[in-house]
């Protein structure tokens, strides 16, 4: 049997969400209201200055039935309608406060039906779910998507458990490693956990819209030393800035925090992060061969020097 045209398929999700969400039924959201004029509550209660043309606009209605649809809810009292102060001929539309009770409980029913919905998946799940539906809105929207807002923030409770678990994963896809990397992974975090948090001992997580894209640790290496640990970014997340906001967070922690001089070590098939290290201004200064997570491998040491500019000049004249 030929496999589905992608029509198909779409038209396939089209049928199972309206069933999912019981937009068929007579009254939406068990309510005696149908889908349209829930709707059009809905922009009534969050425009500006709601008038039948906006509203026909952000719907894409046709005027005659949005017009039979608006001359409903003013006959049950829900909506009213006056002249516009700068222009009478046209009328600012208003949910009445019969309207705006009517609109509250419906707001909040369908809020409550999707978090229930919501609630049977994991919180990987979850996001999975989001990032689908983020996708879903960037290929058929009609305005470009907007860029989603990146952030760094400390670690908060679940987040270093997430780092080595994502960490054992990714490199098992990838890279094949076996689980000596995970292990590696974890002994890191372990230390890093059980450690005093300071300028000089950091981790920063990433988050692109507030879920989690990527991580970075600051550890210390030696007393003017410091080492950059467990950069990742996750495979949805990359060619968006993330390696390189965490790269510069970590570098201008130890810049702060008094080292010398930011060390890091990591091997050569990792060609994005060693891209990364290299904008940031580290060099290469060791490679040896060894065989670790059951993979033949180059490993590299890459150096960034701290010290703020003019400093080795004055060091070799002899001043602080």
């Amino acid at each position: 049997m030929a496999p589905p045209s992608a029509a198909a398929r779409v038209r396939r999700f089209n049928r199972f969400y309206t069933r999912r969400l019981g937009l068929l039924h007579a009254g939406h959201l068990h309510s005696p209201f149908s889908l349209a004029e829930v709707r059009v509550l809905y922009e009534l209660a969050h425009l500006e200055h709601p008038t039948a043309s906006g509203i026909a606009a952000a719907l894409d209605l046709d005027p005659g039935y949005l017009s039979r649809l608006l001359r409903g809810l003013r006959q049950r009292g829900l909506v009213a309608a006056r002249a516009a102060a700068r222009d009478r001929r046209r009328h600012q539309l208003t949910l009445t406060e019969r309207g705006r009770k009517a609109f509250a409980g419906l707001d909040a029913r369908a809020t409550a039906e999707v978090a229930a919905m919501l609630a049977r998946l994991s919180p990987a799940q979850e996001r999975q779910l989001l990032r689908s539906l983020s996708a879903v809105e960037a290929l058929l929207g009609d305005a470009p998507a907007a860029a989603p807002a990146l952030a760094l923030r400390a670690p908060e409770p679940g987040d270093l458990g997430w780092v080595v678990e994502r960490h054992g994963e990714l490199y098992a896809k990838e890279y094949r490693w076996g689980g000596e990397f995970e292990r590696l992974v974890a002994g890191i975090v372990g230390e890093f956990a059980t450690g005093e948090t300071g300028p000089g001992r950091r981790c920063w997580i990433a988050t692109l819209d507030g879920e989690r894209a990527g991580c970075v640790f600051l550890v210390p290496a030696s007393r003017r030393a410091g080492r950059l640990r467990l950069l990742l970014v996750e495979p949805w997340a990359r060619g968006r800035g993330v390696g390189s906001r965490l790269v510069a967070a970590c570098t201008e922690a130890a810049r702060s925090a008094g080292y010398r001089t930011l060390t890091l070590w990591t091997n050569d098939v990792l060609a994005a992060a060693r891209r990364i290290y290299q904008r940031a201004g580290f060099r290469l200064v060791k490679s040896e061969r060894h065989r670790s997570f059951g993979k033949r491998l180059v490993g590299q040491t890459w150096e960034l020097d701290l010290a703020p500019p003019g400093a080795t000049a004055r060091s070799a004249r002899g001043g602080g």
